[in-house]
């Protein structure tokens, strides 16, 4: 006994052909797809109503964390967008006025809700491109369909049609969802807002404005947002389109919404999207380099190194950039803030401030004010080699001194002199100071009764409670 095989007589085998695989080829299940159009009168009107039938499906919103949501109906509404998704992309016929209103309903409903409370207790820690330190929303799955669907709305649907729809409170609610901890919504954000202020151009004074109003807010009263970095890249990209010479607009944004927001804690969240902003407005105008510099002067950091590294590197940038005519006024402030950089403890900001030298802008702006630069420089550069911990700090020390030896050697040894002079006019003080202390001490032992507290006596009576006391 066993298994009954059947013979090859009583099986024909079929033949395999590439017809045959194709033929074979089963074809995908998407759902319940949009129905086609029929022919005749009612084949439009039944296509419709589908796709209205689709599109009202969608306004139900899932929070993929209640355990009473069904799974198959997320999927169910996640197949749904996908279809709207490829009606929206066909390139066949224009989008029919009457899904406007439905279409801009739903994404309000998907996409405008209330963000959950920052898991961070600082956007410090907020690093731009580290996965593990962001937050991933679990609606992304229907959220990132419905970006697709307003982004492609945007793109293919005339602005006067849409202007009913997507008005000054629809670009206020997509400026709040910026506040997003997902990486990837804030990305999508960026995109449509982008494509909105550069199709709806009589919206692009208003929208300069909001964005405005939270770069503001940020600074100046609570330093938590996650999306300005995501604000300065379409920042960037309108400043690369402005005309010159700037307006005075765009002369006061950049004095007193750029500059400032060197100001914050998280800056090195954000701080190459900012630098490229300025540095944008400087390469257009190049006689602006006097106020930038000074302005990221003015919100230098006292404690935070890292902001500090990244203002030197900025401000190394920004050198190439200015107006030659400006290198006198600017020499002196430029060259004493990094002679401070250079001194401090911390061994990455002093490096920092010393390969600033091997930019030859940078030399060619300071030797326009050698005079007044020369001795702050100098005198730092002694202080270096004498007291700094790291070795690598007075090595590069020691490659700056010679550098600057050659520049202007009679200069060199004048402020040498000088250094010296005014350390030994210091030495004199200090032994004269300390001849008065000797002399008040030596005047005060010959009087020292005068100095000797006085002697009380205290008379209790017999019957007083000494322990109370």
């Amino acid at each position: 006994m066993g298994i009954r095989r059947d013979s090859p007589k009583n099986s024909p085998r079929k033949k395999t052909t590439l017809k045959h695989l194709f033929d074979l080829d089963p074809k995908p299940y998407v759902g319940s797809p949009l129905p086609s159009p029929r022919r005749g009168g009612g084949g439009t009107d039944y296509e419709h109503d589908g796709i209205l039938s689709a599109i009202s499906y969608c306004n139900s919103v899932f929070t993929f964390t209640d355990p009473q949501e069904s799974p198959s109906q997320q999927d169910l509404k996640r197949l749904k967008l996908m279809d709207v998704v490829s009606l929206l992309k066909s390139p066949k016929k224009p989008l029919h006025e009457r899904f406007f209103s439905p279409l801009m309903s739903m994404v309000s409903v998907n996409l405008f809700r209330p963000l959950p409370p920052p898991s961070k207790t600082s956007i410090v820690s907020a690093l731009p491109d580290d996965e593990e330190l962001s937050t991933f929303t679990p609606l992304w799955p229907h959220l990132q369909l419905v970006y697709d669907i307003l982004l492609r709305l945007v793109l293919n649907v005339d602005s006067k049609k849409l202007k009913d729809y997507i008005d000054h409170q629809f670009i206020r609610n997509l400026l709040y969802l910026f506040q997003s901890e997902d990486p990837r919504e804030r990305e999508s954000l960026k995109n449509v807002f982008h494509r909105i202020y550069s199709r709806f151009t009589s919206y692009r004074s208003f929208m300069r404005k909001a964005m405005n109003e939270v770069f503001l807010h940020y600074v100046f009263e609570t330093e938590k947002h996650c999306g300005i970095g995501e604000l300065l890249e379409i920042w960037g990209s309108i400043i690369n389109g402005f005309g010159v010479p700037l307006k005075e607009e765009h002369k006061l944004f950049l004095m007193r919404v750029l500059l400032p927001l060197h100001k914050p804690k998280g800056l090195q969240v954000y701080h190459r999207q900012l630098a490229y902003c300025v540095s944008q407005f400087v390469q257009k105008e190049p006689a602006l380099g006097g106020v930038v510099v000074r302005g990221i002067l003015r919100y230098w950091p006292i404690t935070n190194c890292h902001k500090e590294v990244l203002l030197i590197g900025e401000l190394e940038e920004l050198v190439e950039n200015i107006d030659p005519d400006q290198y006198r006024t600017l020499a002196l402030p430029l060259c004493s803030r990094l002679t401070r950089c250079f001194n401090s403890c911390n061994s990455q900001v002093a490096e920092r401030a010393l390969y600033v030298w091997n930019n030859e802008q940078f030399v060619k702006m300071a030797s326009e004010a050698m005079e007044e630069v020369f001795p702050v420089v100098v005198e730092g550069m002694e202080r270096n080699l004498k007291l700094h911990w790291s070795k690598s700090v007075k090595q590069l020390t020691e490659n700056v001194k010679a550098m600057l030896e050659e520049m202007d050697p009679p200069l060199y040894d004048k402020c040498l002199r000088e250094i010296h002079h005014r350390e030994s006019e210091a030495h004199r003080e200090q032994i004269k100071r300390q001849q008065k202390w000797d002399q008040i001490e030596t005047a005060a032992a010959k009087h020292s009764h005068f100095l000797q507290p006085t002697k009380t006596m205290c008379f209790f009576p017999l019957n007083y409670n000494l322990q109370a006391l």
